[in-house]
This record gives structure tokens, sequence and C-alpha cells, in this order.
């Protein structure tokens, strides 16, 4: 008999974010397989998971676990009774938390290791909270989800974790959300910038150290350098701590131009994505790099480097550079001049991005579930 699956939801924060769509990737494709589920969340997120997964019981919490320090408080407590409540055999939980006190079977998805392999590119004080965490989590987990091959050989050189306890999941990617956009979608996307037909290069996602985002900023400059109609750039997603980011931006020569939007729409992302002449997304760490693949399935041609996992999403269907800011140049230039390259890497970048669904996903999932149902069992 399946177990019955308690996915804590709570964490997800207001703008979804990639643990938002992780979370609703998964719970509508396990929903899909049947899986028998629970559903612990928030109170904004009771209605979309009862449209996600129907048949799931949902379960929202108190209205305090928009707090952080709250929802970590509760989970220690609240957690463990909603899942004696709804009957749960095993609870996932889809980031580095848990319960010390459970009661049943855990699932933990340790998204990647980038605050133990590069501390130096993390807010310290956050950085002590989460490694103790990631730590804790590792070592009493029933069973522990990786994203990626790259994040379990972590997992296991830093933490010394048990490979056998530890299961792969790659991500999936929607795609009817991220998919080659038309040209009404590219121009609404352009207009709204403020482009107005404009090319450009694209980057997603938070201004944080390991994003490496200074660097973009600097090889964008120089490959754009004596070019009669360089690209803009556009620094698309939410905000960050790379105190580098503002000294980057103040040595852009004044004819160069950036675009900082903040946040885009789920909506917006296709014709973001498959608008630009390239997506650069040169990040040092990453435990899977769900960007890297939503714009490889808008059919972007995709520049990033060949740092943790992002060979594993990319294959040879990308561009790749070290993540200094002349390698980063020099790689830009290159796709700047060879449209014809752009051209081959969209097609060949859609074409990848079709092997990874969050079916796939999901029937990893299930599979480290039940291993864990019967590993609970044994013990």
């Amino acid at each position: 008999m399946a177990p019955r699956i308690l996915l804590d939801a709570t964490a997800v924060p207001a703008d979804r974010g990639a643990l938002g769509r992780y979370v609703d990737g998964l719970l509508r494709a396990l929903h899909e397989l049947g899986a028998d589920l629970a559903v612990a969340c928030q109170r904004a997120d009771e209605a979309r998971y009862g449209t996600l997964a129907p048949r799931a019981r949902i379960v929202k919490g108190p209205a305090t676990l928009a707090h952080r320090a709250s929802r970590l408080s509760w989970e220690q407590s609240g957690l463990p009774y909603v899942a004696r409540q709804v009957g749960a055999d095993v609870i996932h939980l889809p980031t580095y938390t848990i319960p010390v006190q459970a009661g049943r079977a855990t699932v933990v998805t340790i998204h990647d290791m980038a605050l133990f392999g590069e501390p130096e590119s993390h807010d310290p004080i956050r950085a002590t909270y989460i490694k103790s965490a990631t730590r804790t989590a590792a070592r009493r987990a029933t069973r522990l989800i990786a994203p990626s091959k790259a994040t379990r050989d972590d997992l296991v050189r830093l933490l010394d974790a048990d490979p056998g306890h530890i299961d792969v999941a790659y991500h999936g990617v929607d795609h009817e959300v991220f998919h080659r956009p038309s040209e009404e979608e590219t121009k609404h996307v352009s207009d709204r910038l403020g482009l107005h037909g404009q090319s450009y290069i694209a980057y997603l996602g938070a201004l944080e150290p390991r994003k490496n985002v200074p660097n973009l900023i600097r090889g964008w400059a120089r490959a754009c350098a004596g070019r009669a109609e360089p690209p803009a750039l556009v620094l698309a997603g939410s905000g960050g701590w790379d105190d580098e980011v503002d000294g980057a931006l103040a040595d852009v020569p004044p004819e160069l131009r950036v675009v900082r939007p903040g946040y885009l729409r789920w909506s917006a992302l296709p014709g973001f994505f498959g608008g630009a002449l390239t997506v650069a997304l040169p990040s040092t760490g990453e435990g899977f790099g769900l960007p890297v693949l939503e714009a490889m399935s808008c059919g972007a041609p995709v520049l990033t480097t060949r740092r943790g996992p992002l060979p594993e999403v990319g294959g040879d269907a990308v561009a790749y550079t070290e993540p200094d800011a002349a390698s980063i140049a020099a790689a830009l230039g290159d796709l700047l001049d060879r449209p014809e390259r752009r051209e081959a890497l969209a097609d060949a970048a859609h074409a990848r991005s079709q092997e990874f669904s969050w079916t796939a996903s999901a029937e990893a999932h299930l599979a480290s579930y039940e291993r864990a149902a019967r590993q609970a069992a044994r013990d």
C-alpha cells in the first residue's frame, strides 16, 4: 500500500520563487500520479493548493506562519500534530529544516550546498543558521532528496551523509508555462521593460554573490565596447545582498543601458527569456539551476558555467564560460557575433528541456517516499 504523504508547503514565500515553482510543479504531478496527499500551507495558499491537487487534504496553518520565526517554531510541534491528524506515513519537507521529533518517516530536500562550499559568498548570520539546520536534517531525516548528482556528491563530501540514504530527483519544468513565446509575447515584455525592440541580454535571479552578477555586468560591458548597437542588460528578479553589484553598475559606460525591473510575473517569463539575444546565468554555485532549464524551455540560447550541476541540466545544449569577467566577455562577444550559433543553441536547448518533466520528478519523489516508509517500518 502506498504511503500517505504530508507535504509541508509552509515555507513557500509570497513571491513563490524557485521554491514555489518546485512545490507547485511537484504537487500537481504527484496528484496526477494518484499519490495519497495532504498539504500543510499558509492561509494565503490554501485555494492555490486546493486547485493544484483537488483530491489532497489541504490543512492551513495559523496566520503567524507568514513570519519566518513563527513558522520555524510551528514546524517543531504544529507540523507533527498535523501529520498525526491526517494519518501521514511520511512528511516531506521541501527545504532544509526538520522537526526534531517528527514521529514518523521524514524526507527532506536539500537544494544546494553552496553555503558549505563558498561560505564567504553568503550572509554570515543567515549562513550559520542554515548550515546548522542542514546538518541536523542530514543527520535526522529518514531520507534526503537532492535535485542533482552534484548536490548528492556534495552532501556526501561535505557532511559525510550516507549515500545510500540520498535519492536524486531532478526538477522538472512546466512546458505550458515556459514555452517558446509568440512575437506578441516578446513585444509585450520588451515594451513593458521600456526597450521597445532594443536587443538585450537577460538575467533572472537574486543579486547574491554566488549568482556572479558583478562579473556578468563587467563582462557584458566589455563585450559591448565599440558596438554600434549594443544590447541592453536586463537584471530581473528579487533583491539580494551582493555589495559589489552597485560598484559594477557605477562603472558601466553611459552609452550602455541597464534595466532593473525587479520581480517579473510568471506569465512574462517566456517573452523575457525567449526574446533575449542570450540568457546569461554565470552562477558559481547552484543545487540544480532551475532558471537555466526554464530559459531552455522557452527556446533561449543560454550562457552559464560548468560549476556544480549546471552541466547536468544544460548538457551540450548551452554555451559555457568561466565565471570571471574576461571569460564572460569573450563568451558573450562570440554569441553576439554569431547569430547562427545562437539559433542552433536555442533549438538544442528547447529540445533538451523536453527531457525534464515534473512527472519524472514526482516519480522519483514517490520512490523516495516509499523507501522512507519501508525504512521507518524496519526501524
